[in-house]
């Protein structure tokens, strides 16, 4: 491999971060709005809704992800291996995440083959975009102090994705829409769709692929697969992957149900009245308080992960990868659960609870996408093959089977607790079933994904041997 100078410009980072943001404009919007869009504005009933989001995702996260990385793998050109997927995907990428969100006037049977077509074209584009971009911190550099600093440079920018989305976008579509969320988030995303087409081309012109394996490194198909099974660190990373996206397609997609059906009304307008008796605050979040309330929430959330996020390199780099983000993800999860036992008109508890959760959980962040390019770096350390892609393939896997399976839950759960979304008024039954989404669900798989990490081995000391040993090999 070459072992050409492994340190990056600010510039660099700045450039890989902002694809990441782009593509989290795609992601946000499939996390926090994908099931309510089916359900509520689109005209799903909620079982089509489960099964299109689970089935679609399923089949994305098993068949799309492991050939994209397969093929990524083995790209070769003038660019590098993964940069020119970045390229290549930018415009499509953009449209039909577009028409995702579109509402075509067909009759009941037309919206679902529209909604299950649009929706697998959007998950094959996001994979063959997002796998290679992500696939690329690996090659950036070998450096493992600047790849920990490239990701919270990163994830900083996906959080500024995730504040426009949860805290903006909805009263934006309202107001884009005069009422009509139809046509407010058909508006929304086409501007959504020319800025991230735009970021990934900024991310493809300013990095650089600076590890390039050597030809005797060059393995099969079969010889990688091979070694993924054998990769005790990926298997347990494929799973954590998994249980973490759960959780946040669960959580993150339920929050504009609890809002919406169990918050009290007047006590989150009188909680927000400081804001929204200013003429700031209503051209900010406009003058329903539940839209408002919802998206100052997620602020909250978000701006602390991102407090979270500036922490979480240092304290990866004194005590290790996986001991911050185990502790951390542990401590982020009792908050989650806390959100069952608050009363309707608890509103303060509520965003203090979220606030305190998405500092801890920002901490994890940048961690959990260093650890996978960590396992790239095992998995060479181990056979002397570099088959970037293909892990992170497989990590992309467990992001869409998460999503998928999240996003399917909200749905199924929300049916079996028979809510009706032509209903102004819900039964109890269901709102007890939207409190249920935003804690005790949610909360299992995060209790889950912190205990596997008591049999990961890339602890900190092995972390230093590897990087170490790496470095010799490649002089």
């Amino acid at each position: 491999m070459s072992n050409t100078s492994q340190k990056l410009s600010i510039g660099e980072k700045i450039g890989y971060s902002l694809g990441d943001l782009a593509a989290n404009l795609v992601f946000q919007t499939l996390v926090t709005y994908l099931a309510y869009f089916y359900t509520d504005i689109y005209g799903l009933e909620n079982n089509h809704a489960s099964a299109i989001i689970l089935t679609v995702g399923l089949i994305a996260g098993f068949g799309f992800n492991p050939i994209i990385g397969a093929i990524a793998d083995r790209t070769n050109s003038k660019w590098g291996k993964f940069r020119p997927w970045i390229l290549w995907t930018a415009v499509p990428l953009g449209v039909v995440a577009l028409l995702a969100f579109s509402t075509p006037d067909f009759e009941y049977k037309g919206k679902v083959i529209y909604a299950i077509v649009t929706y697998t074209l959007l998950l094959l584009l996001y994979a063959a975009n997002n796998l290679p971009y992500s696939a690329l911190s690996g090659v950036i550099t070998g450096d493992m102090g600047e790849r920990n600093s490239m990701s919270s440079y990163r994830f900083v920018a996906v959080m500024f994705a995730q504040f426009f989305v949860q805290v903006f976008m909805l009263p934006i579509i309202e107001t884009a829409g005069g009422g009509d969320k139809a046509i407010g988030i058909e508006k929304v995303m086409t501007w959504l769709a020319i800025i991230g087409t735009i970021m990934l081309l900024i991310t493809f012109f300013t990095t650089r692929e600076r590890i390039v394996p050597k030809a005797e490194q060059k393995s099969s198909l079969k010889e990688d697969l091979s070694d993924l099974v054998k990769n005790k660190p990926w298997i347990i990373m494929l799973t954590l992957t998994t249980l973490v996206f759960v959780t946040l397609a669960m959580k993150g997609g339920s929050y504009v149900y609890y809002f919406e059906n169990y918050v009290d009304k007047d006590a989150l307008a009188k909680f927000l009245s400081p804001i929204l008796d200013s003429n700031i605050g209503t051209t900010l979040f406009g003058e329903n308080p539940i839209s408002a309330g919802f998206g100052l929430f997620n602020a909250g959330g978000i701006i602390f992960m991102i407090v979270g996020i500036g922490l979480s390199k240092r304290l990866a780099d004194k005590y290790g990868k996986r001991d911050i983000f185990g502790i951390f993800l542990f401590i982020s999860t009792l908050f989650i659960m806390l959100f069952y036992f608050f009363p309707s008109e608890s509103v303060g508890l509520m965003f203090i609870s979220q606030i305190l959760h998405g500092f801890f959980y920002g901490i994890t962040i940048p961690i959990l996408w260093a650890m996978i390019a960590d396992v790239a770096d095992f998995s060479e350390w181990k056979t002397n093959h570099r088959a970037t892609a293909i892990i992170f393939s497989a990590m992309m896997v467990g992001l869409k089977i998460g999503l998928s399976i999240g996003g399917a839950l909200v749905a199924s759960i929300l049916n079996r607790y028979g809510y009706d979304a032509s209903l102004e008024m819900q039964s109890a039954t269901a709102i007890n079933g939207t409190k249920m989404l935003v804690s005790i669900y949610p909360a299992i798989p995060f209790l889950i994904g912190a205990g596997l990490l008591f049999f990961y081995e890339i602890n900190k000391e092995m972390e230093v041997q590897i990087e170490n040993d790496l470095k010799e090999r490649r002089k």
